[in-house]
């Protein structure tokens, strides 16, 4: 489990594929570092593209690539020359459910709570090293970076009932009614705070989960 009960909790609605989530995932990062202590960070799995949307990645490299200066100016995160020749090459598989497996069994493995980390470098391997997370391979150097059994990682990857999980987590997502991400919600026992839908830079961001923290307090006790 990623949530601390007695803690305000971040939930982080993303996609790997998403490239507004690379620009947001260091916001994220961040705000995990210098609000340690007072709210806890968890990446819930969107599964934004999946089904019907599953293809080679040239099918959508137009609308892809003319994103890609926007993304660098306002989020000033980079996407790779071998990200840009996996685009325009265009047979490269566009699926979600394989890196939001990978992330289900970082879960399972890791008891630091650092899936906001892995989630980020998973989206490096992609967008700047133009690495393919349909394959595994790509998940051991990742893992194993954070101390963490490659092999079971590898093993637990493969099991159906990974799957499922990674499937029930994009219908528990799905159920929110997020409309796109990245989305951000505080959750302070049974009340949610909407703090961002879409990109906010880390002043913003911080600035308005202050507010929404205020705000709990003050219905806490009112």
């Amino acid at each position: 489990m990623e949530q601390t009960p007695d803690l305000p909790e971040i939930l982080y609605l993303f996609d790997p594929l998403c490239g507004w989530c690379y620009g947001m995932s260091p916001v994220i990062q961040r705000i995990q570092a210098e609000y340690a202590g007072r709210v806890t960070v968890s990446v819930l799995c969107g599964g934004m593209v999946t089904g019907e949307r599953v293809g080679p990645i040239g099918r959508e490299w137009d609308y892809i690539g003319a994103a890609l200066e926007q993304v660098e100016k306002a989020a000033g995160v980079q996407f790779g020359e071998a990200f840009r020749a996996l685009g325009a090459a265009g047979s490269n598989v566009q699926d979600s459910e394989p890196p939001c497996r990978a992330i289900t069994v970082f879960r399972q493995l890791d008891e630091q709570h650092r899936a906001a980390s892995f989630a980020h470098d998973l989206q490096l391997a992609h967008f700047r090293d133009g690495q393919d997370l349909n394959d595994v391979a790509t998940y051991r150097l990742l893992v194993s970076r954070y101390g963490l059994d490659a092999a079971e990682f590898e093993r637990r990857w493969a099991l159906p009932e990974t799957a499922v999980a990674t499937q029930n987590e994009f219908a528990a997502v799905a159920k929110i009614g997020v409309q796109g991400f990245p989305t951000t919600i505080l959750r302070v026992g049974s009340q949610g705070y909407l703090l961002a839908r879409g990109f906010l830079p880390y002043a913003q961001f911080a600035g308005g989960l202050e507010q929404a923290l205020r705000q709990a307090a003050e219905e806490a006790g009112a």
